[in-house]
C-alpha cells in the first residue's frame, strides 16, 4: 500500500490538529497530496479554540517537503464550512478528498450526561460530518 499515490490531489482534513485526523493529513502530504488542515484547536471536549494544533501540523507537512495550509473554522458552522471550501478552492482550484473526521468526547457515563453535553457531541459528530460533504460534494 506504500505505493499509493495522491500527487495532484487535494484535500481536507477536518480535525486535522492531533489525533487520528494528524496522521490522516500527514499521511496524505506523504503520498503528494496538498492538505487543507482544518482544526477549530479546542480541546479533547470542544471547548476553546486557537489555530496552533492545525498550524503545527501545516509546519510539519512544509518541513518535509509538502503542501499545505491551516483552516481553523468549526465543522458546525456553516459560514466557516462555505469558507473552508471557498478557501480551499481559491488556493489550489479543487477538492478531491474529503476526511471528515472532527469529533469532540464527552466521557461521562449516559446517566451522568446533561443533554447539552449529547447536543454538543452530535453538533460535531453528525452535523460536522454533514456539513462539510454537503460543501464540497458539487
Amino acid at each position: 500500500m506504500s505505493d499509493i499515490r495522491f500527487d495532484g490531489k487535494v484535500a481536507i482534513v477536518t480535525g486535522a490538529g492531533g489525533g487520528l485526523g494528524r496522521q490522516h493529513a500527514l499521511e496524505l502530504a506523504r503520498r503528494g497530496a496538498k492538505v487543507v488542515v482544518n482544526d477549530l484547536g479546542g480541546s479533547v471536549d470542544g471547548s476553546g479554540g486557537s489555530s496552533d494544533a492545525a498550524l503545527k501540523v501545516v509546519e510539519e507537512i512544509k518541513a518535509a517537503g509538502g503542501e499545505a495550509i491551516a483552516h481553523g473554522a468549526s465543522v458546525t458552522d456553516d459560514a466557516g464550512v462555505a469558507d473552508l471550501v471557498k478557501t480551499t478552492m481559491d488556493t489550489w482550484g479543487r477538492i478531491d478528498i474529503l476526511i471528515a473526521n472532527a469529533g469532540i468526547l464527552r466521557d461521562k457515563t449516559l446517566s451522568k450526561m446533561e443533554l447539552a453535553d449529547f447536543e454538543a457531541v452530535m453538533q460535531v459528530h453528525v452535523w460536522g460530518t454533514f456539513k462539510p460533504i454537503k460543501a464540497v460534494w458539487a
